[in-house]
């Protein structure tokens, strides 16, 4: 965790920034949830553990910054809430998310799908893509088979039958 923490700090010294002591509480927080998708609120609540003088414009302030300097990403998954979640260390574009909408639960896809998809729009459209995003909505697996569960249970036995006349 060290290690990634010098690295984010040299990322904000080349850009003119310092790593305070706010924003290295910030950090931490993101690091130590990094499988989470946490909102504002959340990562306020978990750094006020840390630094309890910490407020909440500071940490909305601290992680807008992180998201211009590309070290979080900002997302919304429809809900309305901003999210943010650290980018892997050298990938070259955002991750791709699947949310279940019976549960909620964000799995997230690490491989870039778009490549070919990527290609195609900058050579037919002219347009010079430096980032992309793809969310899919569905139902999950573990949905999926608690589902298949309760069905198994709703429909009747099959049991040895006798036809009787």
């Amino acid at each position: 965790m060290e290690q990634r923490i010098d690295r984010i700090k040299n990322q904000l010294h080349s850009k003119s920034y310092k790593l305070t002591p706010q924003r290295e509480a910030t950090v931490r927080v993101l690091l130590e949830n990094e499988e989470d998708h946490l909102s504002a609120e959340d990562v306020y609540l978990l750094v006020k553990e840390k630094a309890p003088e910490i407020g909440l414009a500071t940490v909305y302030r601290t992680l807008e910054l992180l998201n211009e300097l590309e070290i979080v990403d900002k997302i919304n998954f429809g809900d309305g809430v901003s999210r943010y979640d650290l980018r892997k260390e050298g990938a070259a574009h955002f991750h791709h998310h699947l949310v279940c909408i019976e549960c909620g639960t964000v799995d997230e896809i690490q491989d870039d799908l778009l490549g070919e998809v990527e290609k195609v729009v900058e050579k037919d459209w002219n347009f010079k893509i430096k980032d992309h995003r793809l969310t899919f909505h569905g139902v999950c697996h573990r949905c999926q088979n608690a589902g298949e569960e309760s069905e198994a249970e709703k429909k009747p036995k099959k049991r040895n039958q006798v036809k009787v006349r």
